[in-house]
């Protein structure tokens, strides 16, 4: 297994790009949970590639096979194991000794020794996100129960700004999960598709930012310090691949604001405590506050274009150029969505189960 994350809910991810497939093992869900199996396809989908002039053209059905942790559709108890078949693969595309540039393949070489799977980045992969869309999927379906709304939308692409969450309620966030492009201001998902279609028609790619929203937490969850909310939801946002950086609220633009701009002022409303702002993000010490939790995430250009890049020749130890060849996205963006909705999930159904 590559990786394992969680204290009460734990998720392994295993398999690699190329290989027989790729799949997550869950263990700590309650039994007897009906899963909305549609749902789950529905979120699959929304990852999947080749479903847009903006993603890659490999084409995956990501149909998972239940291999253990259910029966007759609800959760038994034990640990939920699920495969994902690999069925378009092109191996051939992929040189072991001219690392790409932006990638991890030669960190791999030097940590493996050789001995990694070199093909489609292996279990470097995004490819390997799917299992764990899968596995988010459900967690959503869990805090659903709970009464906790959560969604993202695609708040950047290149130099394109959608509008910021700021007192986003459940129902914004259902009507961003309808959406096939997720924004909050419908003009701008055009000037965004022009920004992906312009670097790709120069065989080039274009990063963003995107913006997660959950509500309905209650007040109290994490804890100070080392497992923080802020600490547990980094740590898996930052195993996403292309993900170089993570703030919450307002984030770094905190560093230019005052105290008394900063501050998010308590007061009475319904019987409950709750923040006139939301420049914190929900979170305090480490500790949800009740209030929506915010949490930003950006993504780099994806590091395969197909333009000439320079590198270097394992094999005969020298300075060399390469062109990357295969199929790729020309953003991640768009499909990196679902893929950050389902690991705040994760982090949320763990710290309140």
């Amino acid at each position: 297994m590559s990786d394992m994350f969680g204290e009460k809910l734990k998720i392994a991810l295993f398999g690699e790009s190329h290989g027989e497939g790729i799949g997550c093992v869950i263990s700590g869900l309650p039994a007897g949970f009906s899963i909305d199996f549609e749902a789950i396809d529905r979120d699959m989908a929304r990852r999947a590639p080749g479903n847009s002039p903006l993603s890659t053209t490999r084409k995956e059905p990501d149909q998972a096979e239940i291999l253990s942790g259910v029966f007759e559709g609800k959760t038994t108890g034990s640990a939920l194991a699920v495969l994902i078949r690999n069925t378009n693969t092109r191996s051939q595309d992929y040189q072991p000794h001219l690392p790409r540039p932006g990638h991890a393949d030669y960190a791999a070489q030097v940590k493996y020794g050789g001995f990694q799977d070199y093909r489609g980045g292996g279990h470097f992969s995004a490819r390997v996100t799917a299992p764990l869309v899968w596995a988010g999927s459900l967690a959503r379906q869990l805090l659903a129960q709970k009464g906790v709304s959560l969604a993202a939308h695609i708040a950047r692409i290149g130099a394109v700004e959608d509008t910021r969450f700021t007192q986003p309620d459940a129902a914004v966030l259902e009507e961003l999960l309808r959406k096939p492009f997720p924004v909050l201001d419908d003009a701008a998902a055009d000037k965004m598709t022009a920004e992906v279609l312009a670097a790709k028609a120069e065989a080039d790619s274009v990063g963003g930012i995107i913006e997660c929203a959950a509500v309905g937490l209650p007040a109290g969850l994490g804890e100070p310090f080392f497992d923080s909310m802020e600490s547990k939801i980094a740590h898996l946002l930052f195993s996403i691949p292309a993900i170089k950086g993570v703030e919450f609220g307002d984030g770094f633009g905190m560093a230019q604001l005052r105290g008394s701009v900063a501050n998010d002022p308590f007061r009475m409303e319904n019987g409950r405590v709750v923040t006139a702002t939301n420049r914190n993000g929900g979170i305090n010490g480490g500790i949800t506050n009740g209030m929506p939790l915010i949490v930003r995430v950006a993504c780099k250009p994806t590091p395969s274009i197909g333009q000439p890049q320079q590198t270097v020749d394992l094999l005969t130890g020298e300075d060399t150029t390469m062109t990357v060849h295969g199929r790729h996205d020309p953003c991640v963006v768009p499909r990196a969505v679902p893929i950050v909705e389902a690991s705040v999930a994760l982090c949320l159904l763990d710290a309140m189960l």
